[in-house]
């Protein structure tokens, strides 16, 4: 629970609006790794964002992280949660937390097939996936230099790093073989992206970790989560996003995450060509980048796996890990691409 006469008077110390009022306070969503609040007082209505108690000790640095990350952002044309204020001790709820703008939007994650009109209307269902491109293609063109992120990732030897980091992973948590992982790995370390320009990564892009306004025409209201951001490459987003996005959106194989229809979207290759448009980056690499994410995805799912115990949630992850991995090898062995 939420001390809230301590988070009163630390809003009160914050100049934040709403001084001497009552605060109300609603459980939205959360798990492991952080829990979101809505908090209101006044006229100030707004989201917490904290790790639970039992969260390990570095997802504090992790929270001052994401918070440098969205005030960053604030002033440029990327959708996200609006900066309000930070707690970067543990001194006031026992956890670093931030409060940021509520967003008044939907998340795909929450709802069982798309809301109205997306449920029957195609065209406005393909705006929500270009909105969504149009997003990661925004956040590629910020300066993040410019807006004091010079320190947040290590964007030098970024491409060189991913295999041998991701499988020293794996090792740590192995527990059963996964076939396609060398081969997919042993690509990986002999090829390079056409080119390479470092930008900020949300680093877990997809239709959970976005949000879009009410009703048509689709809008991307802010993408949120942003605990895996870093500065990298934001060509790895875009693959993150289109990894398991069908060429042939007709038919639903392959589709990751499985709560979306993606019947009626754009190809592929026509959100590919909208990534490029508005972020003037070429995507002729575009396989480097599915195969990485795919088997990346894979080792992170399997993680999630190994630990699964009763959780049928977890449990699933299973068959995806072995068909992302697989997913990875074949495209691996079956691409003309050359760097």
């Amino acid at each position: 629970m939420i001390d809230l006469q301590r988070l009163g008077h630390w809003m009160d110390d914050a100049g934040l609006a709403g001084k001497g009022e009552p605060i109300s306070c609603r459980f939205v969503s959360g798990g492991t790794q952080n829990e979101i609040y809505e908090i209101s007082r006044g006229e100030l209505n707004c989201a917490m964002r904290i790790p639970p108690p039992s969260a390990p000790a570095g997802r504090d640095e992790g929270i001052v992280r994401e918070w440098r990350i969205i005030q960053a952002l604030d002033g440029t044309g990327v959708p996200h949660p609006g900066a309000v204020a930070r707690c970067a001790g543990t001194s006031v709820l026992g956890r670093a937390f931030y409060l940021m703008g509520f967003v008044d939007g939907w998340s795909p994650a929450d709802r069982r097939g798309w809301p109205v009109p997306f449920d029957t209307d195609l065209a406005a269902r393909q705006g929500l996936a270009y909105q969504m491109t149009e997003g990661i293609a925004l956040l590629s063109e910020v300066d993040w230099r410019a807006k004091g992120l010079g320190d947040l990732g290590r964007p030098d030897g970024f491409h060189e790093r991913q295999v041998d980091r991701w499988t020293a992973f794996l090792e740590r948590i192995k527990g059963r073989e996964l076939p396609g992982f060398e081969v997919a790995a042993g690509w990986l370390r002999s090829h390079r992206p056409l080119d390479y320009i470092p930008g900020i990564m949300h680093g877990d892009y997809q239709l959970a970790n976005v949000m879009f306004g009410h009703g048509a025409p689709a809008r991307l209201a802010a993408i949120v989560d942003w605990e895996m951001g870093t500065i990298g490459d934001p060509k790895l987003d875009l693959a993150w996003m289109l990894q398991g996005w069908p060429e042939d959106t007709r038919s639903p194989a392959g589709s990751f995450p499985s709560f979306a229809d993606l019947s009626g979207m754009p190809s592929r290759s026509a959100l590919l060509a909208h990534y490029a448009s508005v972020s003037g980056r070429q995507v002729d690499d575009i396989d480097y980048y599915l195969i990485l994410a795919k088997w990346k995805f894979g080792v992170v799912l399997e993680q999630g796996f190994q630990r699964a115990g009763d959780d049928v949630k977890l449990q699933a992850f299973g068959p995806m890990v072995l068909e992302l991995i697989e997913g990875a090898a074949e495209l691996a062995e079956s691409t003309d691409y050359r760097s």
